[in-house]
Protein backbone atom coordinates (compact mmCIF):
# COMPACT_ATOMS: atom_id res chain seq x y z
CA UNK A 1 0.00 0.00 0.00
CA UNK A 2 1.30 3.57 -0.99
CA UNK A 3 2.43 5.51 1.79
CA UNK A 4 1.01 8.65 0.16
CA UNK A 5 -2.03 10.58 1.16
CA UNK A 6 -4.77 10.80 -1.70
CA UNK A 7 -5.84 14.45 -2.38
CA UNK A 8 -8.99 13.72 -0.68
CA UNK A 9 -6.72 12.79 2.56
CA UNK A 10 -4.88 15.22 2.61
CA UNK A 11 -8.14 18.02 2.47
CA UNK A 12 -9.22 15.74 5.28
CA UNK A 13 -6.09 16.16 7.37
CA UNK A 14 -5.93 19.84 6.54
CA UNK A 15 -9.44 21.05 7.71
CA UNK A 16 -8.85 18.35 10.20
CA UNK A 17 -5.91 20.64 11.85
CA UNK A 18 -8.14 24.03 10.55
CA UNK A 19 -10.60 22.56 13.34
CA UNK A 20 -8.29 22.32 15.72
CA UNK A 21 -6.40 25.76 15.27
CA UNK A 22 -9.80 27.23 15.39
CA UNK A 23 -10.97 25.39 18.44
CA UNK A 24 -7.60 26.34 20.29
CA UNK A 25 -8.40 29.91 19.28
CA UNK A 26 -11.86 29.37 21.05
CA UNK A 27 -10.47 28.47 24.08
CA UNK A 28 -8.78 31.25 24.91
CA UNK A 29 -11.72 33.35 24.45
CA UNK A 30 -14.48 31.26 25.94
CA UNK A 31 -12.40 27.99 28.09
CA UNK A 32 -13.36 23.88 27.55
CA UNK A 33 -16.43 24.75 28.66
CA UNK A 34 -17.46 27.01 26.45
CA UNK A 35 -15.89 25.38 23.31
CA UNK A 36 -18.52 24.43 20.53
CA UNK A 37 -18.71 23.09 17.04
CA UNK A 38 -21.16 25.18 16.14
CA UNK A 39 -18.93 28.42 16.80
CA UNK A 40 -15.97 26.65 15.26
CA UNK A 41 -18.06 26.03 12.02
CA UNK A 42 -19.36 29.93 12.29
CA UNK A 43 -15.53 30.95 12.53
CA UNK A 44 -14.61 28.77 9.48
CA UNK A 45 -17.54 29.89 7.08
CA UNK A 46 -18.67 26.32 7.26
CA UNK A 47 -22.09 24.37 7.67
CA UNK A 48 -21.99 23.07 11.02
CA UNK A 49 -22.72 19.41 9.39
CA UNK A 50 -19.65 19.70 7.93
CA UNK A 51 -17.54 20.10 10.50
CA UNK A 52 -19.41 16.98 12.73
CA UNK A 53 -18.39 14.90 9.76
CA UNK A 54 -14.76 15.63 10.66
CA UNK A 55 -15.51 15.86 14.99
CA UNK A 56 -18.83 13.90 15.56
CA UNK A 57 -19.54 15.83 19.14
CA UNK A 58 -17.87 18.15 21.31
CA UNK A 59 -15.98 15.60 23.42
CA UNK A 60 -14.35 14.42 20.31
CA UNK A 61 -12.68 17.63 19.19
CA UNK A 62 -12.03 17.82 23.14
CA UNK A 63 -10.15 14.59 23.14
CA UNK A 64 -8.05 16.40 19.76
CA UNK A 65 -6.76 19.33 21.55
CA UNK A 66 -5.87 17.18 24.87
CA UNK A 67 -3.78 14.69 23.04
CA UNK A 68 -2.20 17.74 20.87
CA UNK A 69 -1.63 19.64 23.66
CA UNK A 70 -0.15 16.63 25.70
CA UNK A 71 2.39 15.48 22.45
CA UNK A 72 3.58 19.20 22.17
CA UNK A 73 4.57 18.86 26.12
CA UNK A 74 5.61 15.62 25.66
CA UNK A 75 7.69 16.86 22.86
CA UNK A 76 9.07 19.79 24.41
CA UNK A 77 9.98 18.09 27.46
CA UNK A 78 11.59 15.25 24.88
CA UNK A 79 14.18 17.88 23.34
CA UNK A 80 14.90 19.06 26.43
CA UNK A 81 16.22 15.82 27.96
CA UNK A 82 17.98 15.06 24.79
CA UNK A 83 19.95 18.53 24.80
CA UNK A 84 21.76 17.48 27.89
CA UNK A 85 24.25 14.79 27.72
CA UNK A 86 22.66 11.30 29.40
CA UNK A 87 25.05 11.41 32.63
CA UNK A 88 24.24 14.61 33.85
CA UNK A 89 21.07 13.51 35.72
CA UNK A 90 20.51 16.73 37.16
CA UNK A 91 20.97 18.97 34.51
CA UNK A 92 18.50 16.72 32.69
CA UNK A 93 16.06 17.49 35.15
CA UNK A 94 16.12 20.94 35.39
CA UNK A 95 15.69 21.29 31.76
CA UNK A 96 12.62 19.24 31.78
CA UNK A 97 10.91 21.44 34.34
CA UNK A 98 12.27 24.50 32.19
CA UNK A 99 10.58 23.31 29.21
CA UNK A 100 7.13 22.18 31.62
CA UNK A 101 7.29 26.32 32.47
CA UNK A 102 8.17 27.58 29.26
CA UNK A 103 5.80 26.04 27.19
CA UNK A 104 3.17 26.20 29.96
CA UNK A 105 3.71 29.62 29.90
CA UNK A 106 3.46 29.88 25.99
CA UNK A 107 0.44 28.04 25.88
CA UNK A 108 -1.44 28.94 28.69
CA UNK A 109 -4.99 28.09 27.47
CA UNK A 110 -3.86 24.27 26.18
CA UNK A 111 -1.93 23.79 29.81
CA UNK A 112 -4.83 25.12 31.24
CA UNK A 113 -7.43 22.36 29.19
CA UNK A 114 -4.50 19.51 30.79
CA UNK A 115 -4.24 20.36 33.99
CA UNK A 116 -7.13 23.28 35.16
CA UNK A 117 -10.64 22.16 36.35
CA UNK A 118 -11.96 19.30 34.75
CA UNK A 119 -14.53 20.03 31.70
CA UNK A 120 -17.94 19.49 32.82
CA UNK A 121 -19.89 16.53 31.17
CA UNK A 122 -16.27 15.08 29.53
CA UNK A 123 -14.61 12.18 30.24
CA UNK A 124 -11.22 12.00 28.68
CA UNK A 125 -10.84 8.22 26.64
CA UNK A 126 -8.15 6.33 27.01
CA UNK A 127 -6.60 7.55 23.44
CA UNK A 128 -5.89 10.48 25.15
CA UNK A 129 -3.15 7.83 28.15
CA UNK A 130 0.25 7.76 25.24
CA UNK A 131 0.10 11.03 25.04
CA UNK A 132 -0.28 12.48 28.67
CA UNK A 133 2.41 9.90 29.96
CA UNK A 134 5.49 11.11 27.36
CA UNK A 135 6.60 13.68 29.64
CA UNK A 136 6.51 11.18 32.94
CA UNK A 137 8.32 8.58 30.94
CA UNK A 138 10.78 11.30 30.10
CA UNK A 139 11.31 11.82 33.87
CA UNK A 140 11.21 8.17 35.08
CA UNK A 141 14.07 6.99 32.71
CA UNK A 142 16.28 10.73 34.18
CA UNK A 143 15.07 8.85 37.73
CA UNK A 144 16.18 5.22 36.75
CA UNK A 145 19.26 6.57 34.55
CA UNK A 146 20.79 8.13 38.12
CA UNK A 147 19.70 5.40 40.16
CA UNK A 148 21.41 2.76 38.23
CA UNK A 149 24.26 4.88 37.95
CA UNK A 150 24.56 5.47 41.56
CA UNK A 151 23.88 9.02 41.19
CA UNK A 152 20.80 9.18 43.98
CA UNK A 153 21.73 9.75 46.98
CA UNK A 154 19.86 7.76 49.90
CA UNK A 155 17.15 9.63 51.97
CA UNK A 156 18.79 11.13 55.36
CA UNK A 157 17.78 9.50 58.60
CA UNK A 158 15.44 12.15 59.41
CA UNK A 159 13.47 11.15 55.83
CA UNK A 160 9.94 9.33 57.25
CA UNK A 161 10.23 5.57 56.06
CA UNK A 162 7.77 4.32 53.07
CA UNK A 163 4.27 3.21 54.65
CA UNK A 164 3.84 -0.68 53.83
CA UNK A 165 0.37 0.24 52.61
CA UNK A 166 2.31 2.09 49.56
CA UNK A 167 4.11 -0.43 48.29
CA UNK A 168 1.27 -2.13 45.77
CA UNK A 169 1.51 1.84 44.46
CA UNK A 170 5.07 1.72 44.14
CA UNK A 171 4.73 -1.42 41.90
CA UNK A 172 2.34 0.62 39.52
CA UNK A 173 4.85 3.70 39.41
CA UNK A 174 7.99 1.63 38.80
CA UNK A 175 6.68 0.60 35.50
CA UNK A 176 7.70 4.13 34.68
CA UNK A 177 10.68 4.51 36.63
CA UNK A 178 12.08 0.90 36.20
CA UNK A 179 14.64 -0.71 39.08
CA UNK A 180 14.22 2.09 41.45
CA UNK A 181 13.09 1.23 44.95
CA UNK A 182 10.33 2.62 46.83
CA UNK A 183 11.90 5.36 48.86
CA UNK A 184 13.30 6.81 45.45
CA UNK A 185 9.81 6.35 43.86
CA UNK A 186 8.24 8.42 46.53
CA UNK A 187 10.85 10.76 46.36
CA UNK A 188 10.46 11.65 42.73
CA UNK A 189 6.75 11.84 42.96
CA UNK A 190 7.60 14.30 45.50
CA UNK A 191 9.59 16.10 42.95
CA UNK A 192 7.28 15.58 39.91
CA UNK A 193 4.08 16.55 41.28
CA UNK A 194 6.19 19.86 43.20
CA UNK A 195 6.92 20.62 39.25
CA UNK A 196 3.51 20.78 38.40
CA UNK A 197 1.91 22.13 41.65
CA UNK A 198 4.41 25.17 41.18
CA UNK A 199 3.76 25.78 37.12
CA UNK A 200 -0.12 25.85 38.64
CA UNK A 201 0.00 27.69 41.07
CA UNK A 202 1.92 30.74 38.25
CA UNK A 203 -0.31 29.71 35.81
CA UNK A 204 -3.25 30.47 37.65
CA UNK A 205 -2.00 33.48 39.48
CA UNK A 206 -1.68 32.18 43.21
CA UNK A 207 1.94 33.71 43.22
CA UNK A 208 0.24 37.23 41.69
CA UNK A 209 1.77 40.11 43.98
CA UNK A 210 3.55 37.87 46.02
CA UNK A 211 6.54 36.39 43.87
CA UNK A 212 8.47 38.87 41.35
CA UNK A 213 11.23 36.82 40.08
CA UNK A 214 9.36 33.96 38.98
CA UNK A 215 12.00 32.24 36.67
CA UNK A 216 14.69 32.37 39.45
CA UNK A 217 12.15 31.31 42.22
CA UNK A 218 11.10 28.52 40.36
CA UNK A 219 14.79 27.45 39.05
CA UNK A 220 15.73 27.66 43.02
CA UNK A 221 12.20 25.20 44.11
CA UNK A 222 13.66 23.04 40.94
CA UNK A 223 16.94 22.36 42.52
CA UNK A 224 15.18 22.00 45.59
CA UNK A 225 13.60 19.24 44.24
CA UNK A 226 16.19 17.64 42.73
CA UNK A 227 18.01 17.74 46.36
CA UNK A 228 15.01 15.71 47.98
CA UNK A 229 15.09 13.61 44.68
CA UNK A 230 18.88 12.25 45.70
CA UNK A 231 20.51 14.32 43.05
CA UNK A 232 22.90 17.54 43.70
CA UNK A 233 21.77 20.07 41.94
Amino acid sequence: MSSSLTARERVRAELTREIADVARRQLAVDGASGLSLRAVAREMGMASSAVYRYFPSRDDLLTTLIVDGYNALGEAVENADAAVPPGDHAGRWMAICHAVRDWALAHPHEYALLYGSPVPGYKAPQDTVPAAVRDTVVYGRIVSDAHRAGALNPPDAHHPPVPASFRDDAARVRALMPGVPDDAIVRGLIAWTGLFGWVSFEMFGQFNNTILDLRAAFDHAMRCHARTMGLPA
